[in-house]
């Protein structure tokens, strides 16, 4: 799930910047100078936007696809229990590894 988040995180950033970039296409003259002056704060700002994205990411993920994770433990937990006989094997082979 980290490493989706990561990854949907990393492409909406890509996405971003290459807009940006197309769109400040007029400022390519003075790229030395804008660089050479605020390079830390573009670097922190796009860390910064791709911690928050994975952060939103990893939160939706969590929020859609591990919803009602509880109640399909105990859902296993109770078929553990019934004498069915691939349940009563997973069981024993369980009973052994404790």
């Amino acid at each position: 799930m980290i490493t989706n988040s990561a990854l949907l995180a990393a492409m909406v950033l890509l996405v971003f910047v290459m807009t940006l970039l197309g769109e400040l296409e007029f400022l390519a003259p003075y790229k030395r100078t804008i660089l050479s002056e605020h390079l830390w704060t573009i670097a922190g700002s796009l860390v910064l936007l791709f911690l928050n994205l994975f952060g939103w990411c990893y939160l939706a993920g969590r929020r859609l696809f591990l919803k009602e994770t509880g109640q399909k433990l105990a859902h296993v937990e109770r078929l553990l229990h019934t004498p069915d006989t691939v349940v009563r094997d997973l069981s024993a082979r369980l009973a052994r590894e404790e």
